[in-house]
């Protein structure tokens, strides 16, 4: 049986120059686009919406996601930031254009299109965290919350969170849908796209 864990409402930081670019972030950074913004305000309209009195809201300490949870939360309620939201590390992979890096995935990768990219670039990045360490890092964040709370994070950070909390392996990450501008709520084991 899964374990239970509180309504929660995760959402991925809004579009940035290097994902336009194609870049591969992970524990680099940079700025929100127009568009990115824009995602983020629509995401505050939906917390708005379903009005989130009384919940936590945490975001990574990251710059693109505190700036999308600064946009998305305004007036809403307080930020707190923890480490354990951040996006999975790339390593060496860190700025380099995602084409460049494909061309440098092992024969046996499994490289399946998703709204995030290729996800075996996160799971192949030379010195980077793989998904075996982030599954550890999103099960202990999920296991610290005691009460509903709203997570502003990353693409693959959020699919990982997600995939803990629907009971999934980490093999069905690209089944999970993604994007910018949208917000997860996850009740009961169910996960609802908000748009």
């Amino acid at each position: 049986m899964n374990k239970t864990y509180p309504d929660l409402l995760i959402m991925r930081h809004g579009e940035t120059e290097w994902n336009r670019e194609g870049r591969m972030q992970g524990a680099l950074d940079s700025n929100l686009t127009p568009l990115g913004r824009q995602q983020a305000a629509a995401q505050h309209a939906i917390l708005k919406r379903i009005g989130i009195d009384g919940w936590h809201v945490l975001s990574s300490p990251q710059g693109r996601a505190l700036q999308t949870a600064e946009i998305a939360v305004a007036g809403l309620g307080a930020i707190e930031t923890d480490d354990r939201l951040a996006e999975i590390t790339v390593g060496a992979w860190s700025g380099r254009l995602r084409q460049d890096c494909l061309a440098e995935l092992p024969s046996d990768a499994v490289v399946e299109d998703t709204p995030d990219g290729a996800l075996a670039l996160y799971e192949y990045a030379p010195q980077g965290e793989g998904f075996e360490a982030l599954r550890i890092r999103a099960q202990s964040l999920l296991d610290s919350l005691t009460g509903p709370t709203v997570l502003i994070t990353h693409g693959i950070t959020s699919r990982m969170l997600r995939a803990v909390v629907l009971g999934q392996p980490t093999e069905n990450l690209g089944k999970l849908p993604g994007g910018q501008g949208v917000v997860y709520r996850l009740s009961g084991g169910v996960q609802t796209k908000l748009e």
